[in-house]
């Protein structure tokens, strides 16, 4: 009998909930049968099977909301938790030389089925306690700062770049503005289009404005299933046009967010598939799916020439956007 995920703790959206019900019906079959010494083997898996149809039936539906929603789950995995279980050997760098050292962004040195690459993302905390002390993946200049002296240590060592973003916006706090959080993240956008070695960005969770950007700017951009990427949250998005945060399904329907938006506009070059269900509820697989498109990225992008790269980079991100002329 297949062992069920532990529900305790485990948090259900709104939408998820059939799936909740599901489970439930499979624990207490499993505590009758271990009560009275029956066989319900049948039964159990019969509703495993209904399971996997139901989460198949839900992925397959969603709204633009659902999936911003998605991006957000309290149970999705963020950048420590694919690093730990994509690379081996990663060793965490800290501070930018100049303030301090930014709990949101995470970077470091780690080995990818047998290569040195240099991984940073944002960081978001497992509980409350946690979430305070990663900012909620909110970096401040000082985080961006810390991205990019890892980005140059990687350059003069001839090692890739891998980002992973997941962050619902740079902190909008004053002492943030005053330290140059603008120019932080102007900054790092063109460092990161002359870096000399390959770089590759991956959205895992949230991609919200200069603050997806700051680390985001790659040859390869790329976007899991589940997440969304624009220039403002749907909420506040919602709260500027319409004055409060009730429209904020409208919002994201019009942001055109979804990874399957950001590729029809030519602004991310692909999409990586989660889980049935969403990355939270299989962290080694999603892992496992990441890594794969990430060495398959490596491999397209080793052969060229460092100046050939960088000129393809920028011209990539030069060509975004579509508008028309019309004579006056």
């Amino acid at each position: 009998m297949k062992p069920i995920p532990e529900l305790k703790n485990r948090h259900f959206l709104e939408f998820e909930k059939p799936i909740k019900g599901l489970y439930d019906q499979i624990e207490q079959l499993q505590a009758t049968a271990e009560k009275n010494k029956i066989d319900l083997s049948d039964s159990i898996r019969q509703l495993e099977e209904d399971i996997i149809e139901r989460k198949r039936e839900i992925t397959s539906t969603l709204t633009p909301w659902q999936k911003v929603q998605l991006s957000r789950h309290p149970d999705r995995p963020y950048s420590l938790a694919y690093i730990q279980r994509m690379c081996q050997d990663f060793t965490e760098l800290h501070g930018d030389r100049n303030f301090r050292d930014d709990k949101a962004i995470v970077g470091g040195f780690a080995q990818l089925e047998g290569r040195t690459v240099m991984m940073i993302g944002h960081q978001k905390g497992i509980n409350t306690k946690m979430r305070q002390h990663r900012n909620f993946g909110m970096a401040n200049p000082e985080g961006y700062r810390k991205a990019l002296r890892l980005m140059k240590l990687a350059e003069k060592f001839g090692k890739p770049v891998i980002t992973l973003v997941d962050t619902p916006g740079a902190f909008p706090g004053i002492e943030a503005e005053e330290r140059g959080q603008g120019e932080a993240i102007a900054r790092n956008i063109y460092e990161m289009l002359r870096l000399r070695v390959p770089v590759i960005c991956v959205i895992i969770g949230e991609g919200a404005s200069g603050g997806a950007l700051g680390i985001g700017v790659g040859d390869r951009v790329l976007m899991m299933e589940n997440t969304w990427y624009t220039v403002i949250s749907p909420e506040s998005c919602s709260s500027i046009l319409w004055r409060s945060w009730d429209q904020k399904e409208k919002a994201a329907e019009e942001l055109k967010l979804t990874p399957e938006h950001m590729q029809a506009f030519g602004l991310v070059d692909g999409i990586i598939p989660e889980p049935l269900g969403g990355s939270h509820w299989n962290y080694s697989e999603a892992a496992a799916i990441l890594k794969a498109h990430l060495l398959q990225a490596l491999a397209a992008l080793d052969p060229l020439d460092p100046r050939a790269r960088i000129e393809a980079r920028i011209d990539k991100f030069s060509r975004m956007g579509f508008w028309e002329e019309k004579a006056v």
